[in-house]
Formats: C-alpha cells, structure tokens, sequence
C-alpha cells in the first residue's frame, strides 16, 4: 500500500526534474557579465530604469559604485526604482531619479538641458527603453510619429545626439538596446514619413531595425572622438515591454514555451552590463552583442541605408524642434 502510493509521486517527479534541467541547461548558454570593475567615480544614464531590463543595468551599475541617473516618464516610478534598489544594495549608492518621455522631443530636449546643467560628462548612456502595441494598432507619439520609431529610435536618437559631447569628453560608451527581432524588420523611411504601413507589419522589429542601423551609424561617426557604440539583444526576457500586446489567454499558450526560453530581467540586463563595463571591449566599436559576446546578424545591413535613416531622423526631428 505504502509503495503504491509513493510511485505516482515518484514518476510525476522524475518529469519534472527533466524540465528543471532543461531550463538550467539553456540558463548555461546565455551570457553572463562575469567581470568585477568597479565604476567609481563614474557616471552612467539609464533611460527605462524604473522597471525590467533597465532596473536590472541600473541596479548593477549602482552595485559597482557608479552615479546613476534613472531617466523614467515620470518621477514618482524612479523614486520606487531608487527605494527598491537602495534596499537590495550594501554600499551607498548615487541614484539621480530624472523625467524623461522618450515620446516627446520637447520633454527629451527639457532632459538633456538638465543633465548639462549637472553633468560635464557621462562615462555611460544605455538607450534601454522602449514600447510594444500590437499590430493592429497604428498609434503614435506626441509629435506624430510611429510610436515604435519615435519612441524606440528617435527619441533616443536625439538624446544621444545631445548628449554626445558629454560622452565623447569622459570618452564613454554608448549601449543601444536593440533585439534579434531586427532580423525581422522592414525600415522603409517613406512608410515612416507617410505613416502608411502594411497591414498586420511588424512595426516593433522596424524600430529595432533602426536601432542597429542607428548604432551602426553612430560608431563611425564618433569614433574619433573616443567613444564606442555597442548594440545588443537581450534575449526574450520576462518584463513589461509586452504588456500591451499580450493578452490573458496568450499567458496560458505562452507559459510552456516561456519556461524554457524565457529570461529573467536580470539574466536579460546580462549582455548590457558586459558591453558598459568589460575592458576587452575598450577597442572595439560598432558590433551587435548577444550572450556576452558578438552576434552575426542574419539581416543584410546597407551603410547607404543607416546615412539615410541617420539624414531623414534629423529631418524629422528639425520639423518639430525649435532651436
């Protein structure tokens, strides 16, 4: 009697071991930043650092003594973030909550005007943050852009540009988070311009099209001025850059496959911290990054095409922004 009631648990065990140990053979082919530099007397920019991703690279950033500015679309989320993180943390850390939606020239210019005023130089600026809507839905930003484009690539687009001469003087580096859903995308600079899209078109995966063409773009012109320009993918990661595309049901049809793929926001923020901080990246400039180490991306990528994109989001900036 007694062994046939311990069988069943024994089978309904043995399964579930080989599930755990199929999740934890795949943990050990993701990257993991395993150096220990330490960022004192640095300064880094994380934009996005209230939640996901973005918190994880600001956590472990404040964790290795650097200043930290959190640039969040309002200030109560970066005050949460900088409480959380102050809990997790043994050392005092230098945490700056600072308003910024990515959404709005007007509020990314307002940003960076601040952070001049505070700063002389930034040692690190990791472009982390970013939106997801479905694809039925056509929406856009405050200055009428596509919300992916104009929040995922323009709005960072322009901090990047205004604050390149604070990362140039500290000969810093430049963190764009992109995605291998770029292999994906479609930049077409006319759609972009017109607003006329393809139905059911991966506007997503375009946007992180234009970050690694941004990136790619972005090292060769400021490579002489000493900075180094590094793209990565994180990795599908569990945070909340989805949640507005997915809904209840697509948690239950996901569930079994997100066991074994998904990641954590800090196994995600890996590859970031790795490309902010690893010493043997000092000479390198201008790669796509994923688990630690470089990505051969599987999309063709045209250098004409990243000039284009780099002349039309400066246009297209100039329309909105009085100087």
């Amino acid at each position: 009697m007694i062994i046939s009631t311990l069988f069943p648990v024994r089978t309904n065990i043995i399964p579930s071991l080989g599930y755990f140990g199929l999740r934890k053979y795949r943990e050990s082919k993701w990257g993991k930043c395993t150096n220990t530099v330490k960022l004192s007397g640095k300064v880094a920019l994380v934009t996005g650092a209230n939640s996901g991703i973005g918190f994880e690279i600001a956590k472990e950033l404040a964790a290795r003594d650097a200043e930290v500015i959190l640039a969040c679309r309002s200030l109560e989320k970066a005050a949460s973030a900088i409480e959380k993180i102050r809990k997790s943390l043994f050392n005092d850390p230098r945490l700056i909550p600072m308003e910024l939606d990515l959404a709005s020239l007007k509020s990314v210019k307002t940003f960076c005007e601040h952070v001049k005023q505070e700063y002389s130089e930034i040692n690190i600026l990791i472009n982390n943050a970013g939106v997801s809507y479905p694809r039925t839905e056509r929406l856009q930003t405050t200055d009428g852009f596509e919300i992916h484009f104009g929040t995922n690539h323009l709005g960072h687009f322009y901090l990047t540009n205004l604050l390149e001469d604070l990362v140039a003087r500290a000969q810093g580096r430049i963190i764009v988070v992109a995605s291998t859903l770029h292999e994906k995308g479609n930049l077409d600079l006319h759609a972009l311009k017109s607003l006329q899209f393809a139905p059911n078109e991966n506007l997503y995966a375009n946007s992180k099209l234009a970050n690694v063409y941004f990136a790619q773009e972005l090292a060769k012109r400021s490579k002489e001025k000493g900075i180094k320009v590094y793209a990565i993918c994180p990795g599908w990661a569990y945070t909340g850059l989805f949640r507005h595309a997915f809904k209840w049901y697509h948690v239950i049809l996901v569930a079994p496959i997100a066991f074994f793929f998904m990641r954590s926001s800090k196994q995600a923020s890996e590859t970031a911290i790795y490309c902010a901080t690893e010493p043997s990246l000092e000479k390198e400039t201008g790669f796509l990054y994923r688990d630690c180490k470089k990505y051969n991306s599987k999309a063709i990528l045209y250098d004409q095409l990243a000039k284009d994109l780099w002349r039309e989001s400066e246009e297209m900036i100039n329309s909105i922004v009085v100087k």
